[in-house]
């Protein structure tokens, strides 16, 4: 397999597919690198170097028990795009990972990177505080660390039905995919699980929001339950001058799958974009 040592020796796999111009990709929460193989083929196949890597604690990389915090995932971000020499990248994050795009931009610049792209992320803050009154209640995420401390396989399972839509009348997700996501999941320590949802619930990143000088693609879907557009994604555009958003009507949290197609010509007209 693919890995690296981390400075603090933590093992990072990654998947590195195809031949041009790199694409980074930063999975959500629970997930994995895999949660990107349809972007990852659709780009790789026309023209584009796709690297995916799984964070520490989840998928294939090894589960310190400490370290699940936006520096440091940032500063093991910045390892892998040393190892492999990086330049003109464009950085992509799914809903936690787009914490890790805010972060890593502002504590490693953007030397290394062409563009950015924000899908369902938590940025610029998730959780309700006095100044940002549209934020999801601090007893939200106390529920979900209790629910995956209490009993966490049948809680993942249960958060699909959010995390898809598959709440809703028109879902068209398999169970198939339902199995993979929970597999992905699973996969993951209960540490890292647990200590996650404090970092992507509480870090603040509307500071770092202000070291986006590169163009940006936020994509976030107005029926998203898991991470509420007015909360995030809508913010996160106004806060980046040079941003583009795209706003999937009826669009649940996992548009990487449920709007797929949609996503990938979109991923791909903005990288070509001059």
């Amino acid at each position: 397999m693919n890995t690296f040592i981390t400075r603090d020796g933590t093992e990072i796999y990654f998947k590195d597919w195809g031949r041009g111009q790199p694409i980074i990709f930063v999975h959500g929460w629970p997930l994995d690198a895999d949660m990107w193989e349809y972007q990852m083929n659709f780009l790789a196949g026309n023209g584009y170097r796709t690297i995916a890597y799984d964070r520490r604690g989840f998928g294939r990389s090894s589960q310190p028990w400490d370290g699940y915090d936006y520096d440091t995932f940032a500063d093991d971000l910045d390892e892998l795009l040393q190892k492999l020499d990086i330049r003109q990248a464009v950085l992509i994050g799914f809903s936690m990972g787009g914490g890790e795009v805010a972060r890593y931009i502002a504590r490693h610049g953007t030397r290394r990177l062409a563009k950015a792209v924000l899908i369902s992320a938590v940025t610029p803050l998730f959780i309700k505080t006095a100044d940002h009154p549209a934020g999801v209640d601090k007893s939200v995420f106390d529920g979900i660390k209790a629910g995956l401390a209490a009993d966490r396989p049948q809680f993942l399972s249960d958060f699909s039905a959010v995390f898809y839509g598959t709440n809703r009348a028109d879902s068209k997700v398999s169970a198939g995919i339902l199995a993979q996501t929970l597999n992905m999941a699973l996969l993951a320590s209960i540490k890292g699980t647990i200590d996650c949802v404090t970092a992507f619930s509480e870090t603040d990143f509307r500071q770092d929001m202000q070291a986006f000088s590169l163009p940006t693609l936020v994509i976030h879907g107005d029926d998203d339950r898991v991470v509420p557009f007015e909360a995030t994604g809508k913010l996160a555009a106004a806060a980046i001058p040079s941003s583009i958003l795209k706003m999937y009507p009826g669009a649940p949290h996992a548009l990487c799958f449920t709007h797929k197609d949609k996503l990938n010509q979109d991923l791909l007209a903005f990288i070509k974009l001059d």
